[in-house]
Formats: structure tokens, C-alpha cells, sequence
């Protein structure tokens, strides 16, 4: 066997194990990959945790109004020695007791303290939820970018293999115009010199796609690569009313959503940081049963009524009014800016969306002009009217032109999934 079928040979076999590969990895649709994205990254499952977290908060503000109750009991038994001067005998004596006992306490006033730190808790947990939303938005959007990435890759080595094809088809035509006298063993290196490109840029395509489908499968939380499943309907997109959706997008963003409910959460707390200069009452109510047997037991009981007034702290209660005051107008801006950022980037988003729509056009137009342009000079070539450069220069630039198709989709899919990301819905 020579070096060159040897080659060819080591070649087939890469190209069958891989494919035998291929045919063992997880496939998915873009509506699982991102169900599995939202169950497996650890951004949402700790807004999630959050969100629980704010919730029970919620609870415990609810509790605080409630009286706090505390209930105990006890046995005891002892034993103590001692000498009887009648008997002059030691004798051991045991004694038993029982106690038991209830109290309650309940503040009364506490400088509306508590309503304060029911809307704050109240604000938390809407503060948690925007953030949950908004993660998870922001996950399924680079689920997307990830789906997208790993079927662009694929197309790339469609394309690939397409051009080996092409290439292969080329050369073959070449030798046989060799054999029968019509062309120079120049163009039959050129054919080889373009099938050897064409190896080449299938190589680099699989190692492309591997590495998509691998950090796919790390986005859904698989071990190992993870193969996208193509959808007509994903580049399915209607007109856009550009003034309601910016209208929609500064409402319901989940980036404005988040700020806002922050900014809530912020000026709660300004509320809870002032109630620290009203006093608090609080009453509480215990009865207790005391005695050596079940069936005679003393009972006791006490009421009382208490006020507490802080009058100097140390300016403790000031510095965390200024803190709260200054939290909550840093999120006010914050909230303000977001809703600006939010308008620019539908701004950026819309233009990267018409020209991707525009490029996609022109692209679908070079491919078609160019697969002309190749079957032209092909039929020139077989009729000795065109060099075998000319029909190289052609399969080049389909080639092109087919990779440029391939981005040009991408793009459409990418500025799409950031504009449904901004607004918070699909389109």
C-alpha cells in the first residue's frame, strides 16, 4: 500500500470512528436544553434558594404580630441521710416534686416597627422573585447562544463535507481529462491541492462541534456532549411594533422588575430603620404549678406590662438610618439607570436584528449566485473553455458563500434570543 492510500485510509477511519461517535451523544430540542438548563445551573437554583429564603421572612414578619408562648415541666426526686436519736438509726428519707408551667408575651406597640417589616419583607420577596425571573431569563439565554452555537457548528461541517465532495467530484474530472489528453497534470494537483483544503477545513468544523456540543451538554448539566435538534419555527419571527415593545420593555424587563423591586426593598427598610425612635410596650402573662405531689400543687400566676424607650444609642439608630436612606436612593438611580439601559439595548438589539434579517437575505442571494456561477464554469471547463483555476476560484467562493449562510443564521438567531431576553418573553 502506498503513503498516499495509507493516508486516505487513516482518514476514512478517523472520519467512521467519529461519526460512530456521534451516533451515540444526547440529543435535545431547544425547548428541553433549556428545561434541563433551568434545573441544572446553580444561578437559578440559588435565586430559587433566595426566593424561599424571602418567603419564610415573609412568614416571620406575619409571626411577630402573633404572641410568643413557652410551656415547661419537671420532676425531681432526691434522697437525703440522717440520724434518728429515737432509734439511734440512720435513716434515709426521699422527697418527689412536680412543677409546671405557661407563659405568654405579646408587644404591643413596638413604634410600628412590625408593619414596617411586613412591607419590607413583603418587598424582599418580590425582590427575590424579579431576581428569579430575571436569572432565569438570563440562563435561557445563554442556553440559546450555546443551542445555536452547536447547530451552527454542524451546519459548518455539512458544509465541509459538502466541499470535500465537490472537491473530490472536481479532481476526478480532472484525471479523466488528463487520461483522454485535454488537460495538463496541473490541474490535476490544483483538484488535489482543493480536496487537501477541503480535509482541512472538515477537520477544523468537527473540532468546532465538538466543543460546542460539549459546553451544550455543560449547560443542561450532562455529562459529555449534548447534540441540538433543528427547528423550522426558530427562525419564525413576525413584525415588530417597535414602539409598543419599547414601551413593554421598559415595564416588564426582568432587568427594570429586578431594580424597581429593589428599589421597594430599599425604601421598606428607611421605614424600619425610623421605627427604632418610637418606644415599645409589651405584655406578658406567665402561671406556674409548683408542689411534692400531682394531687396538691401550688398554683402562682403574674401579669405585667412593660415599656421600653431607647433614648441614646450611641447613635446606633442614626448611622442605620443613614445607611438604609443611602441603600435606598442608590437603588432608586440604579432602577432609573436600568430603565435607560433597557431602552438602549433594544435600540442595539432591534438594529443587530434588521441587519441580521438583511444579511440573511444577502447571503441566501450569494449562495444562489455562486452555485450558478460553479455549474457554469464547471460545463466550461468540461467543454475546454475555462481553466481549472476558474473553476477552483468558483467552488471557493460557494464554499464561501455557504459559510457566510451559516453565520448569517446565527446572527438572526442570536439578536433574536437577546431581544426575547430583554423583554421577558418569546417573540
Amino acid at each position: 500500500m502506498t503513503r498516499k492510500a495509507l493516508n486516505w485510509a487513516i482518514a476514512l477511519a478517523v472520519l467512521s470512528t467519529a461519526a460512530d461517535l456521534r451516533a451515540q451523544v444526547l440529543t435535545v430540542t431547544l425547548e428541553e436544553a433549556i428545561e434541563l438548563a433551568l434545573r441544572a445551573q446553580p444561578n437559578v437554583v440559588r435565586a430559587r434558594g433566595d426566593l424561599d429564603v424571602a418567603r419564610a421572612t415573609q412568614r416571620e414578619a406575619l409571626g411577630n404580630w402573633f404572641p410568643t408562648l413557652s410551656a415547661n415541666s419537671g420532676w425531681s426526686t432526691n434522697s437525703a441521710t440522717r440520724f434518728d436519736p429515737n432509734t439511734q438509726r440512720t435513716v434515709t428519707a426521699a422527697s418527689t416534686s412536680y412543677s409546671a408551667g405557661l407563659s405568654a408575651s405579646l408587644e404591643l406597640f413596638d413604634g410600628f416597627r412590625r408593619p414596617a417589616l411586613n412591607r419590607a419583607a413583603s418587598a424582599g420577596a418580590e425582590s427575590a422573585e424579579a431576581a428569579l425571573v430575571n436569572q432565569e431569563f438570563q440562563v435561557i439565554l445563554q442556553t440559546k447562544q450555546a443551542f445555536f452555537n452547536a447547530l451552527s457548528a454542524a451546519e459548518l461541517v455539512r458544509v465541509s463535507e459538502t466541499r470535500i465532495e465537490r472537491a473530490a467530484q472536481q479532481l476526478k474530472i480532472a484525471k479523466d481529462k488528463l487520461a483522454a489528453g485535454s488537460a495538463t497534470r496541473s490541474d490535476t494537483l490544483r483538484a488535489m491541492v482543493e480536496l487537501g483544503n477541503a480535509q482541512l477545513q472538515l477537520l477544523n468544523a468537527q473540532a468546532q462541534l465538538a466543543t460546542a456540543e460539549a459546553n451544550l451538554g455543560r449547560m443542561v448539566g450532562v455529562d459529555g456532549p449534548v447534540r441540538p435538534v433543528a427547528d423550522s419555527t426558530l427562525f419564525r419571527l413576525g413584525e415588530l411594533d417597535t414602539a409598543a415593545l419599547r414601551e413593554e420593555a421598559r415595564r416588564n424587563s426582568p432587568a427594570v422588575r429586578l431594580a424597581e423591586a429593589q428599589a421597594r426593598a430599599a425604601a421598606a427598610q428607611v421605614v424600619v430603620s425610623r421605627a427604632q425612635y418610637f418606644p415599645s410596650i409589651t405584655a406578658s402573662y406567665s402561671q406556674s404549678f409548683a408542689g411534692n405531689s400531682l394531687d396538691a400543687m401550688n398554683n402562682t400566676w403574674s401579669a405585667r406590662v412593660s415599656l421600653s424607650w431607647p433614648l441614646f444609642n450611641g447613635f446606633s439608630r442614626e448611622l442605620n438610618l443613614s445607611r438604609s436612606v443611602a441603600a435606598r436612593e442608590a437603588a432608586e438611580v440604579q432602577a432609573a439607570d436600568a430603565r435607560r439601559q433597557v431602552d438602549a439595548q433594544l435600540t442595539q438589539y432591534l438594529a443587530a436584528l434588521n441587519a441580521a434579517q438583511q444579511q440573511l437575505v444577502i447571503a441566501e442571494a450569494s449562495r444562489a449566485a455562486a452555485e450558478e456561477d460553479l455549474r457554469v464554469q464547471q460545463e466550461r471547463y468540461r467543454l475546454g473553455a475555462a481553466t481549472i483555476l476558474d473553476v477552483l476560484t468558483s467552488q471557493v467562493n460557494l464554499d464561501q458563500a455557504e459559510v457566510d449562510l451559516v453565520q448569517a443564521r446565527l446572527n438572526l438567531l442570536l439578536a433574536k434570543a437577546q431581544l426575547e431576553a430583554l423583554i421577558g418573553r418569546e417573540l
